[in-house]
């Protein structure tokens, strides 16, 4: 029997979009579907509810839920990881609160900026331990991640231990949806071109028919920038560099010096960005969940719709040899983006099929939105570069070389806020030298 293995299945809804999508391929007939999460009540919550899709939709799956990672992952043919280390308490109210005091503000806090450099350092020791499972009883299986900070996770494993591994986000699938959809513009039959590091990766063309459609989309852009709306930093970005940025306008408010600063407050306003953003979403999904939980997991009658989620369309090209085409997370070693560093994680065109992931070779960006992910790769690297030589200083100049950080503090003040994080971390991080 061949399996899937979900790492962090406790996060039902997700594990149902992609498990969920799973049931709906022919040839996972037969697959076992296994769950492993370090909550035990989450998890059985999540078993019960693939329980139910399967009895609807695919019979022939077989659901198990462990609390045993290795027994999990024991002759794995893929592994799906979902972990958050640390959860929204303590560790993203930390990742927050403590940045507040030396007057540093944040939106989501996920990828690179402080936030995003201290979730990496207390998530690597989980990946490695997840790594040293997985070379132990599936070293073959393909891992598909899904945990932010998804370009230092996936460049940490890709780096730094055997396991095959693609990096999977939502952002380029809506991308140009989005887009469109803002600006009133039929989205029917459009080819595009999307490259870059993953949550700043750039559409660079965007055509119909042969024709360019970035004078239209500038155009109504600079019209609907006369009016407050949720997507104003990315037009502005674009109005700016010339290009559209796949990640949402919250997320790129704090992946740039331009936008969040003590001493432009009325930039906040006008530009519509959302201060402490992610703690209101995790609060609000904490409190959904509490409403949702019943039906969801006790629904014998539970429906489920393919999402437009990777994993599984991933997962069916491998088992088929039906080439898929996905904007996926890659090591650059092949300097598949000419005019960034070999060592960054970059985000292109993908091909799967029985081969494996085969990724598309770009070359070079244009040189303003090269340099503009080349600062957010610093932080990236060096965040790494301190996971692994467990140095403060590394941490420390990470924290340095983030855009938005930087703009903001010190480098005293830099300093004392890593002290302080890694101190109210405590046993969630290693110890750092």
């Amino acid at each position: 029997m061949s399996k899937i293995t979900f790492i962090g299945a406790g996060s039902t809804i997700f594990a149902k979009n992609v498990l969920g999508d799973c049931m709906f391929v022919s040839a996972l007939e037969g697959f076992e579907f296994a769950l492993h999460d370090i909550n035990e009540k989450r998890l059985k919550e999540s078993e019960q509810m693939l329980l139910n899709l399967a009895k609807q939709y695919n019979p022939s799956i077989t659901i198990t839920a462990t609390l045993d990672r290795k027994e999990a992952l024991t002759n794995a043919k893929y592994v799906i990881n979902a972990i958050q280390v640390g959860g929204y308490e303590p560790s993203t109210v930390i990742d927050f609160e403590i940045p507040k005091k030396y007057g540093l503000r944040q939106t989501i806090g996920d990828t690179i900026g402080i936030g995003g450099i201290f979730r990496t350092l207390r998530t690597i020791p989980a990946m490695l331990d997840i790594a040293n499972d997985m070379e132990e009883v599936c070293p073959e299986a393909w891992l598909l991640n899904y945990t932010n900070p998804m370009a230092t996770l996936t460049g940490f494993m890709l780096r730094y231990t055997n396991i095959k591994t693609i990096g999977l986000c939502h952002s380029v699938q809506i991308c140009t949806d989005h887009l469109f959809k803002a600006l009133d513009l039929d989205h029917e039959g459009i080819d595009e071109k999307i490259a870059g590091i993953n949550h700043m990766a750039w559409l660079l063309e965007v055509k119909k028919d042969g024709k360019d459609l970035y004078p239209e989309i500038k155009q109504r852009a600079k019209v609907k920038q006369a009016e407050k709306h949720e997507d104003m930093v990315r037009f502005e970005l674009m109005d700016k560099f010339g290009y559209y940025v796949t990640e949402s306008s919250e997320h790129n408010a704090e992946y740039h010096p331009y936008f969040i600063k003590k001493n432009y407050p009325e930039l906040i306003d006008r530009l519509n960005i959302p201060l402490d953003e992610y703690p209101r979403r995790c609060i609000k999904q904490i409190n959904d969940w509490e409403k949702m939980r019943e039906s969801m997991i006790k629904d014998t009658q539970l429906s489920h719709e393919r999402s437009l989620e990777y994993g599984s369309r991933i997962i069916e090209a491998m088992e088929t040899n039906e080439p898929f085409k996905f904007g996926g997370n890659v090591l650059n070693d092949g300097g598949l983006i000419s005019n960034l560093s070999r060592k960054a994680v970059v985000e292109v065109p993908c091909v799967a099929d029985r081969n494996g992931i085969i990724p598309g070779y770009i070359g070079e960006l244009p040189e303003q939105l090269a340099a503009l992910n080349r600062t957010n790769i610093n932080t990236q690297l060096l965040t790494i570069e301190a996971a692994v030589s467990l140095k403060k200083a590394h941490i420390y100049q990470a924290a340095m070389l983030d855009p938005h950080t930087s703009a903001e503090l010190s480098l005293d003040d830099i300093i004392a806020m890593c002290d302080e994080l890694i101190e109210a971390h405590g046993d969630w991080l290693p110890e750092y030298k």
